[in-house]
């Protein structure tokens, strides 16, 4: 990778901080970077890298800091950019939030995290939960000697310290599905997939060594299950516990996990999704006088499932005014600010069907100025319950002293970009 040095900036380009890691670059050539800034804002021309003569600069921009990687190599950008959100979630962690004052108010933390985090321009240790044991917010006393780091920043497992010990032994996992939907104002589906990711939190003593066994549709080809029920995962991304060798040779989702909370993978399934809920909405618009909305709500799942927090946003004119509602279930209520009604139903079981009809004024002057039509928004929460079929089909805890220990598994399916237009 091999960035040369990495700087801090507040918004008008003074650098707070800054750490020159292979000592290739003159770091007055960050006084460039805003100029060149200005400049390509001015042209409608910004782009993610900047150059100036032999210099790149490589940036992100978080809250109101600039942060900058600076080589005069031709690297990997995807891994500068990926170490430079690494670098804002370690400080977030750290301070909470990460803005210019928490960089002022922690300048040694943030100078030892930098030292830590990259060496001679090759990222380092950038797990949080590691660099918090060993580099603290408290000031060191000399006569007690600095705290070593731990044997995890050297160890082939760095993302888990050694000795962790509970008194009850749990995996707890959660398969998350968003679902991203698009439906045009004749009711065809434009746009739909499923977005999905498997959250882990650990509380396991030792090194424990898990298996995961999904309903993979390529590991039932390999083992002669084609019949099977099975799903094709796409775009799947792994936490860096996993070994990817044992995956890529029979699909086995083998890892020592990290302690407490984290994303094990994610994974996306591009297929045509079968509308949850469904919604037909009438939007009338009676001239000078008044506007009037029927919504039809319809849950398309089984009636053994129930959709929690289900909110409908339904677009009404911006100059409507003096709202009235009737609901068959859940509340409506008006939302000027968006321009919108919100009906929100607190339980929507499946195979049922609701109605909502609201009755605006408008104003007898009429705008001249077109309005858009925007979508109608929807948002829930199906416990138990997953769009793509996916199962976990075993979760399996080996650690060498042989406890037992008990795997959880929860599943859900929520709203992602869920939108359908109106006439």
């Amino acid at each position: 990778m091999a960035a040369s040095a990495i700087f801090i900036l507040d918004l008008k380009g003074k650098v707070l901080i800054c750490r020159n890691y292979m000592g290739n670059v003159d770091t007055n050539v960050i006084d460039n970077f805003m100029s060149i800034m200005m400049k390509r804002e001015e042209d409608a021309d910004l782009s993610p890298v900047v150059i100036h003569g032999s210099t790149h600069f490589l940036w992100i921009k978080h809250s109101n800091l600039y942060l900058v990687a600076i080589t005069k190599k031709n690297i990997n950008a995807a891994l500068v950019y990926s170490f430079l959100y690494k670098l804002v979630e370690v400080f977030t962690e750290y301070f909470k939030s990460l803005e210019e004052e928490s960089i002022r108010d922690n300048f040694v933390t943030v100078y030892e995290l930098m030292d830590e985090v990259m060496d001679y321009g090759f990222p380092q240790t950038t797990d949080s939960k590691i660099l918090l044991e060993y580099i603290t917010q408290q000031g060191h006393k000399l006569e007690v000697g600095a705290p070593r780091p731990p044997a995890t920043v050297t160890n082939a497992v760095s993302w888990r310290s050694e000795g962790i010990k509970y008194r009850k032994n749990e995996v707890f996992m959660d398969v998350i599905e968003s679902v991203n939907l698009l439906v045009s104002a004749t009711g065809s589906v434009l746009r739909s997939e499923i977005l999905g990711c498997i959250k882990l939190k650990v509380v396991l003593s030792g090194m424990p060594e898990l298996r995961l066994g999904l309903n993979d549709k390529v590991l039932f080809e390999i083992t002669g299950r084609e019949k099977t029920k099975s799903v094709e995962l796409e775009d799947v991304k792994f936490h860096q516990c996993v070994r990817l060798s044992r995956f890529e040779n029979d699909r086995t989702i083998s890892f020592i996990p990290p302690d407490g909370e984290s994303e094990l993978m994610s994974y996306r399934l591009n297929t045509t999704v079968k509308p949850l809920i469904w919604i037909e909405s009438v939007i009338e618009k009676f001239s000078h006088s008044r506007v009037e909305i029927k919504v039809k709500a319809r849950s398309q799942f089984k009636s053994r499932s129930t959709a929690n927090n289900v909110s409908i946003l339904v677009p009404v004119p911006s100059d409507a005014d003096s709202p009235k509602f009737k609901t068959t279930t859940g509340q409506a209520k008006w939302v000027p600010e968006k321009s919108a009604v919100e009906w929100n139903i607190k339980s929507f079981p499946g195979g049922k069907e609701f109605m909502m009809r609201a009755h605006f004024g408008l104003p007898s002057v009429e705008s001249h100025e077109l309005e858009g039509k925007p979508p109608i928004t929807v948002k829930f929460e199906i416990p138990y319950f997953t769009v793509s079929g996916i199962q976990v089909r075993y979760l399996k805890i080996i650690e060498k002293s042989g406890y037992h220990a008990l795997p959880w598994v929860r599943y859900i399916t929520q709203s992602g970009d869920y939108q359908l237009r109106t006439n």
